[in-house]
C-alpha cells in the first residue's frame, strides 16, 4: 500500500471509484444503489469508505476504467482521505489495476475481489473455505504479478487464501512458479468440490428415498434468512447484520402434524455476484435446484427489494434452479413502512409478510409451508 497505510488501531479507508453508463438504470454500476451496496460490503470487510468518485460515461476506459482527468481526481481524493485502496464498482483487467494503482499510488480492487474477500474471512467449514479457496484462485490466475499482490488480503482480517495455498509472500516466489502452484491447488481443491457434490447428491437421494420434502432458504444477502429460519425451527444459527454471514448450508428438520420436512439455508446474493463464486458453489447451489421448493427471502425493508428478487430471480436461473416452485416471504415487516409492504404484496399478491423478529404472520408461514408441500 501506498502512504495511507492502515496504523495499529485504525480501520483501513477506502475511496470507491464508479463508471455508471449514461444510459444505465437505477439499480447498476455507479447508481447510488450500487454503490451503497459496495459501501456495505467494504464495511463488512472492515473498511471505511471516505469518498466516492463517480463518472458519467458510456463505457469503462479499457485502460483506466474511467477518463484520465477523472483518474487525477481520484488521485486527489485518495490522497486528501489518506486512502489505504480504491475499489472500483465493477470488475477490473489486470491493465485497468495496473494502471490505475500507478497513476494514484494507491492499492486497487474491483468489486468481484472485495466480495471474495469477504466469503473467505466468513468461510467456517472446511467445504466453505474449499470452494472460496478455488474462487479466489479462479479469480487470481489471470491478475498475478511478480509482487505477489494479487494474493494479498483487501481489508482489515486475515489473510484470504494465503495460508490455505502455501504463498509465501512478495518477491519469494517467481511468477510462473506461483503460476503453476495455483493450478495444481485448483486442481486439488476441484477433486475435493468433485466429493463434496458427490456427497450432497447421496443425501439428497436418501432424503427423496425417504420421501421427506425439501425447502431451500434462499433470498439476497441479509434479508434474514437464518433469523427466519431460527423461528421456524426454533434453532439458533448465527444471526448478524452484515453481508454474508452465513456461506456453510445448515439443514434441518421440522414437523407439523403429520408432515416432516427438511429446511435448508443456503448462501446470500447479491448483484454481480462474481462468476467464480457462482462455478466454485455450485455444488452447494444445488442444494436450490434438487429441492421441492424455493422459500425466497426478501428485505421488505429495503428500498430496491424488487430489484433484489429480480436479482435472486436471474441467480435461480442461472444455478438451474428457476423451474423449482417458489414462496416468496416479505421479511422485516415491523422495521418497513407500511405502505411500502402494501406496495410489495400488490406487486407480489402471492408473498406472506412476516418478521422472523417478532414472530407476526410466521404462523401463516407455517401454514402455508405445509400446504405447499402435502401437495406437491
Amino acid at each position: 500500500m501506498g502512504a495511507g497505510a492502515a496504523t495499529a488501531g485504525r480501520r483501513p479507508t477506502a475511496v470507491l471509484v464508479a463508471v455508471h453508463p449514461e444510459d444505465g438504470d437505477g439499480s447498476g454500476p455507479g447508481s447510488e444503489t450500487s454503490l451503497a451496496e459496495l459501501t456495505r460490503l467494504a464495511d463488512t470487510d472492515g473498511l471505511t469508505v471516505a469518498e466516492a468518485v463517480v463518472q458519467n460515461r458510456t463505457r469503462p476506459d479499457p485502460a483506466t476504467y474511467v477518463g484520465s482527468g477523472k483518474v487525477d481526481e481520484l488521485a486527489a481524493v485518495a490522497e486528501r482521505a489518506h486512502a489505504d485502496v480504491v475499489i472500483a464498482d465493477g470488475e477490473l483487467s489486470p491493465g485497468q489495476v495496473r494502471n490505475l494503482e500507478e497513476r494514484t499510488g494507491v492499492r486497487v480492487v474491483d468489486r468481484t475481489a472485495l466480495i471474495l474477500d469477504i466469503f473467505a474471512e466468513h468461510a467456517r467449514t472446511s467445504e466453505g473455505r474449499v470452494q472460496v479457496e478455488l474462487a479466489q484462485i479462479a479469480y487470481q490466475l489471470p491478475r498475478l504479478r511478480g509482487d505477489g499482490r494479487a494474493l494479498s488480503r483487501v481489508g482489515g482480517g486475515r489473510m484470504a487464501g494465503g495460508a490455505g495455498m502455501g504463498v509465501r509472500g512478495p518477491g519469494e516466489m517467481k511468477l510462473e512458479t506461483q503460476r503453476r502452484r495455483l493450478r495444481q491447488r485448483a486442481t486439488r481443491l476441484r477433486g475435493n468440490v468433485r466429493e463434496l457434490a458427490r456427497r450432497r447428491e447421496r443425501n439428497r437421494g436418501r432424503r427423496a428415498r425417504n420421501q421427506v420434502p425439501s425447502v431451500a432458504v434462499t433470498g439476497y444477502t441479509n434479508a434474514g434468512k437464518s433469523a427466519l429460519l431460527n423461528r421456524l425451527t426454533g434453532a439458533d444459527a448465527e444471526v448478524q447484520d452484515v453481508l454474508f454471514a452465513t456461506l456453510d448450508p445448515t439443514v434441518r428438520r421440522i414437523s407439523t402434524g403429520d408432515l416432516t420436512y427438511t429446511v435448508t439455508d443456503t448462501v446470500g446474493f447479491v448483484r454481480h455476484l462474481p462468476h467464480q463464486l457462482v462455478d466454485a458453489f455450485r455444488s452447494t447451489l444445488e442444494e436450490v435446484s434438487g429441492s421441492d421448493l424455493v422459500l425466497h427471502v426478501v428485505d421488505a425493508a429495503a428500498p430496491d427489494a424488487l430489484e433484489q428478487i429480480t436479482t435472486v430471480h436471474g441467480v435461480l436461473h442461472e444455478i438451474g434452479a428457476g423451474d423449482v416452485p417458489e414462496l416468496l416471504v416479505l421479511n422485516k415487516i415491523d422495521v418497513a413502512p407500511a405502505g411500502w409492504v402494501d406496495a410489495l404484496c400488490r406487486a407480489c399478491p402471492e408473498a406472506v409478510p412476516v418478521s422472523a423478529l417478532t414472530g407476526e404472520g410466521v404462523e401463516r408461514l407455517r401454514a402455508e409451508l405445509a400446504a405447499r408441500l402435502g401437495r406437491r
